[in-house]
């Protein structure tokens, strides 16, 4: 569109109306717009003024009209092709005259949001230039020797008087092209707007206004910062006689600044994590808006899985998985890959052969190259095309050696091809997201290891057993907090009593996995051999402390070795309960017919702190209590105390389920309805009890007649339990076992039989001598007798009790009740 303004030929009494000192006069200059088809749009009082035409009789007609001849070829291709146009025009007066004039014209962009079409041209011009030289001189002399940038120098009625050499660069028009026009005719921007505003300011305080402003300048390429300083300007006496503007490029400090910010919040933001692809979203989302318009993060398909991907350059075509992606138009419509989705690169796409050389490249889209690009992948080449891709940079990521994808930065919206400023502040930041992505691709790969050595120490498949009944479970960290130690175990242990453990390994990752695999196991040896609670776990301290000297001992500064755990040992037919822990959480226990309650139990240090006793309580729990041990993951949580978490699990274990593993379902739901950031173990225990039913006892008369009554008493009892099929066997061992602890034990002697899954034969005395097979030899009168036991029974030992000591041997039955 164009536009027209009038000149200082102006004629009659309106040019005496415009007094250069006055207040702003708008209609000092003449104004028109036309649109793209050369219909006039708007029309100013100048304008009438200039030419004698009131408005009525111009808009809507073609503007050619008011032209006196054609336009010059050149000033016609000019209109087109560029954003600002000056130069002389011949106008029509409306009485048939002929006026020569100065012409400004500007494009202006249309308005989106009003639907404006293609734009239109406005031109300006003054009806009345000063004139020159100066009156005062000494005003001249004092405005261009105070100003040390680019200068130009307004009267008090905000119009143009003087411009320095450097405003005629920076604008790009002469001086004579700008005199008697105000900043907003000069510069069309909303910021000559706010300049003019600041100027009238300066004109009625008299004090300094600044100015920093961002511009577009006509003849530029790229956008300019400036900064702007508006000084009134003083006569001898003291009067306001005009406004000096004066402006510094500032441009590439802002830049400079700009990019340092970028660095600063990609320092800030990308890696806030160990997931690897929310890493790689962190770097498109930073590079957005300031860098690029659309950016993609295509990943080697190896290193997600936590793979180192082969040496050398990927095989043709290089086949890459798009991880991340980011727009400045919302959406990302630009994309054609998806996320998760590996797509083929050929070898002439940007992505490969950035990956090929390994460098930083920089590419213009030219037709050329969308029709190369189209006859690959025709879908890249319609969405270049559609969005309007210019420029293109490729960076590849690499970290430690090791290429792992390629980021693409591209501009589609900013005019600025990218520069080698651009280029190095891609790498930068793709550098450190690089880093970041690597250090998540190993952690996958340690996560996935502890994961697999985790799993391969914990409890598969519960052991069946009689005394309680047991349903667990087990959730590793989140990915930010990574695989810790915890753990949890059922142990069958004899007199058909049940040990339950529950530990937690301080730390997380392979070295807190293999620790807890080394604990778990000795929990389970010192189980075997029937040590008590307490003093079990005085011995696992002893280890734990072991093993942290060892880890000293190899200056390994990571392994910084400590533990907690909870042993529990249940006896279903006294129906009595022995605990004792180490610095773990107390358990809860929910009786059948009662409130639920967190046990009473002597805290104990954390394993590995030794010289500290550990304390064992008993309670007897009725038949059908639910006993549950847990991990502090379970009740500790960030920003939740503990005790609202312990009250939220004496709240979800009050409710009724119908079975245990939904109970355990209903605790993780209540507590951990997200995620944990931190390992969780939960055992939930249902107690049973072994009645007269399944239990019978005699005591036995510490001298040899007492065995064959013995047998006879055992028996009689297989045969009331329909058990007669083991009577055999049970008559060898109950001799056996009689006669050694009348032999070598002491009284008070008892027999105990109890019938669960299996036939359990005991036999208690005072002594707390252990017996020992041993092979007899050829002439030896006795020694046969536990080594016939261990034959023919499914397994045989001893524990020590506060009396003395039990011997017990367990027969498999055919039929279990």
């Amino acid at each position: 569109m164009s536009a027209m303004t009038g000149s200082e030929t102006a004629a009659g009494d309106d040019r005496a109306a415009w007094r250069p000192d006055g207040p702003v006069d708008e209609s000092a200059t003449a104004r028109a717009s036309v649109d793209p088809n050369g219909i006039v749009t708007g029309w100013s009082e100048g304008a009438r003024r200039l030419l004698g035409y009131r408005a009525a009789e111009v808009v809507g007609r073609p503007a050619a009209r008011l032209l006196a001849g054609k336009p010059p070829a050149e000033t016609l291709r000019s209109l087109r092709t560029l954003p600002r146009w000056n130069g002389a025009a011949t106008l029509l007066h409306r009485d048939g005259h002929r006026l020569a004039v100065n012409l400004l014209a500007h494009r202006r962009e249309p308005d989106r949001e009003e639907g404006n079409g293609d734009g239109e041209w406005l031109l300006v011009s003054p009806l009345v230039r000063p004139s020159a030289p100066l009156q005062d001189d000494a005003l001249v002399m004092w405005a261009f020797t105070q100003s040390p940038s680019t200068t130009a120098l307004y009267d008090a009625g905000l119009r143009l008087r003087r411009a320095n050499a450097d405003m005629e660069r920076a604008i790009g028009l002469p001086e004579e092209a700008m005199q008697g026009l105000r900043v907003s005719e000069i510069v069309v921007h909303p910021e000559g707007d706010r300049t003019e505003q600041c100027m009238r300011r300066a004109l009625e305080t008299g004090e300094e206004q600044q100015l920093q402003q961002i511009l577009h300048l006509a003849g530029h390429e790229r956008e300019s910062v400036w900064a702007t300083s508006l000084t009134p300007v003083l006569d001898a006496e003291g009067t306001v006689r005009g406004v000096l503007l004066s402006a510094h490029d500032t441009t590439e400090e802002h830049l400079a600044r700009r990019r340092l910010a970028l660095l600063n919040d990609a320092s800030i933001r990308i890696g806030s994590t160990l997931d690897l692809a929310r890493t790689a979203q962190e770097l498109a989302d930073v590079a957005i808006p300031r860098l690029a318009d659309f950016v993609t993060v295509d990943l080697l398909p190896a290193i997600e899985g936590g793979d180192d991907p082969r040496a050398g350059s990927p095989p043709s075509p290089v086949m890459l998985r798009r991880v991340a992606f980011q727009s400045v138009l919302e959406g990302s419509p630009e994309a054609v890959v998806e996320r998760g989705t590996v797509a083929a690169y050929p070898d002439e796409s940007t992505a490969a052969r950035c990956l090929t050389s390994g460098r930083p490249l920089i590419e213009n889209v030219t037709a050329s190259a969308i029709r190369k690009v189209a006859s690959q992948t025709p879908d890249r080449a319609e969405r270049m095309r559609r969005y309007g891709f210019h420029s293109v940079l490729a960076v590849p990521m690499r970290a430690r050696g090791i290429t792992l994808g390629v980021a693409t930065f591209s501009r589609h919206r900013s005019p600025e091809p990218f520069a080698q400023d651009d280029l190095l502040l891609g790498q930068e930041i793709t550098a450190r997201a690089a880093v970041c992505i690597d250090n998540a691709r190993r952690y996958t790969r340690e996560r996935r290891t502890s994961l697999t050595l985790q799993s391969s120490l914990l409890p598969h498949r519960l052991p069946p057993q009689a005394a309680v009944d047991v349903a667990s479970r087990y959730l590793p960290a989140s990915t930010r907090a990574g695989v810790g130690g915890d753990w949890f175990d059922v142990i069958p242990l004899s007199g058909a009593r049940v040990a339950l453990v529950v530990g937690d390994v301080v730390g997380h990752g392979i070295q807190a996995s293999a620790t807890m695999g080394r604990l778990r196991t000795a929990v389970r040896t010192l189980a075997d051999v029937d040590l008590p609670p307490d003093e079990l776990l005085t011995h696992l301290d002893d280890m734990v402390i072991r093993l942290s000297a060892e880890a000293d001992s190899t200056a390994d500064t990571t392994a910084d070795i400590g533990a907690t755990c909870l042993y529990a040992v249940y006896d279903p037919v006294s129906r009595r309960c022995t605990l004792a822990r180490a610095g773990h959480p107390v358990p809860a226990l929910a009786p059948p017919d009662g409130a639920v309650e967190f046990l009473d139990i002597p805290a104990g240090p954390p394993l590995g702190l030794g010289g500290l006793p550990f304390e064992a309580a008993e309670i007897e729990l009725p038949e059908g209590s639910l006993l549950a041990l847990y991990t502090d993951g379970l009740v500790e949580a960030r920003g939740r105390d503990i005790d609202e978490g312990l009250d939220a699990l004496r709240e979800a274990l009050s409710r009724s389920a119908p079975s245990l593993e939904s109970t355990c379902d209903t605790v993780l739901q209540t507590l951990l309805p997200d995620h944990p950031a931190d390992d969780v173990a939960l055992l939930i225990a249902r107690t049973r009890a072994l009645d007269a039913a399944h239990v019978a006892t005699w005591d036995v008369a510490p001298e040899p007649a007492a065995v064959a009554e013995t047998r006879k008493n055992a028996c009689r009892q297989l045969a009331a339990w329909g058990l007669d099929e083991a009577a055999f066997v049970t008559e060898l061992v109950v001799s056996e076992l009689v006669t050694n602890a009348i032999r070598y034990g002491g009284a008070p002697i008892q027999l105990r039989l109890i019938r669960d899954r299996n036939l359990i034969c005991e036999v208690s005395d005072a002594s707390n001598t252990t017996p020992h097979l041993r092979r007899a030899r050829t002439f030896d009168e006795g020694g046969r007798g536990l080594l016939l036991v261990a034959q023919l029974t499914q397994g045989w030992g001893t524990r020590q009790t506060h009396t003395g000591k039990t011997i017990w041997a367990e027969q498999a039955l055919a039929i279990t009740t």
